[in-house]
């Protein structure tokens, strides 16, 4: 009985190992036999090929043979070249639409002279009685005193300046403690002091006692700006070299659409493109004493202002207040 079972098993060890050798024979077989196969011929692309582009005939050609022509007898025509232009600069005699009329209105607003500038302004700071260097020395120390400070205060800042004496040998003999006390409460009247005293001691050495001629050499000065030369220039020379703008002088020129401008230097310049130099002088007293008096920066008298209806910012102010009351 055993010997019969290991037959058997043996058996179909042999059936298996067979099995698995044909199996083998036949997969080697298969991958020898397979071959890539190479097309025979290129596929036809002829189809895909594009047309030849059509010249272009001359115009006179087209006029003179009313046949077609053949490819013999086009030409390449060249086209025109067509030039763009930037868009135009803005012309230099340029002026704001009614600025004549606005001017004329804001003469009768200030026909009186009443504003604080009129009669506290820095052009009226000074001794008349003074030597010219002196008079010259006092309109420059006004003007810096005059940076974000009321005419009020300057001027009585000045009164107490002239009190002690304000010449250049005398400034610079008084302490710093002391000339702070003269100058309060002017704005900034700490950085003011320091100020005064360098640029007093660079007129006293480089200018003989007296205050430079030109807008350049004054804007080197410390605490000096463009419109303070400016107005310098014209207080202690009596030479027109630009526009004197102030705050009340850029917010108005903005309001009324003269210009477009963020700084008051900016504004000076835009100003000066188009308003006449003969009226540069005039422009900032009437200015700051209609800004001071009317066009105020907070609550302006729109309601009362003779350009109301030519000021854009007038316009718009008494529309919404309208607005607002309905």
């Amino acid at each position: 009985m055993r010997f019969y079972l290991v037959q058997r098993i043996l058996a179909a060890v042999r059936t298996v190992n067979k099995e698995k050798l044909d199996l083998k024979k036949s997969f080697s077989r298969s991958t020898t036999t397979v071959k890539l196969m190479e097309p025979d011929t290129k596929p036809d692309l002829s189809r895909f090929k594009l047309a030849p582009k059509r010249k272009l005939l001359s115009k006179n050609k087209e006029e003179t043979h009313s046949e077609p022509s053949t490819s013999s007898d086009h030409k390449h025509i060249k086209r025109e070249h067509v030039k763009i232009e930037a868009d135009e600069k803005p012309k230099k005699n340029w002026a704001p639409s009614d600025w004549e009329q606005i001017l004329a209105n804001v003469r009768e607003m200030r026909k009186n002279f009443d504003a604080p500038v009129d009669s506290m302004g820095c052009n009226k700071c000074q001794e008349e009685s003074a030597s010219p260097e002196v008079f010259r020395y006092q309109a420059l120390l006004s003007l810096m005193l005059s940076s974000q400070t009321k005419d009020q205060v300057t001027y009585n800042a000045m009164l107490k300046l002239q009190k002690h004496g304000c010449t250049i040998d005398n400034i610079l003999a008084t302490s710093d403690e002391k000339l702070g006390e003269l100058i309060y409460p002017v704005g900034f009247w700490k950085t003011k002091v320091k100020y005064i005293k360098k640029t007093t001691q660079i007129l006293k050495n480089n200018f003989s006692g007296d205050i430079p001629k030109t807008v350049e050499d004054l804007c080197k000065l410390p605490g000096v700006g463009p419109k303070m030369a400016h107005l310098c220039m014209k207080t202690a020379w009596n030479e027109t070299t630009g526009i004197g703008v102030d705050t009340h002088v850029h917010r108005i020129c903005n309001r009324l659409g003269w210009v477009n401008s963020k700084t008051p230097d900016e504004t000076r310049k835009s100003l000066q493109e188009w308003l006449p130099k003969e009226l540069w002088d005039e422009i900032g007293l009437l200015l700051v004493g209609f800004g001071q008096q009317i066009c105020q920066p907070v609550k302006p008298q729109c309601a009362t202002c003779l350009n109301h209806e030519l000021c854009p910012y007038g316009v718009d102010f008494i529309n919404k207040d309208l607005k607002i009351k309905k």
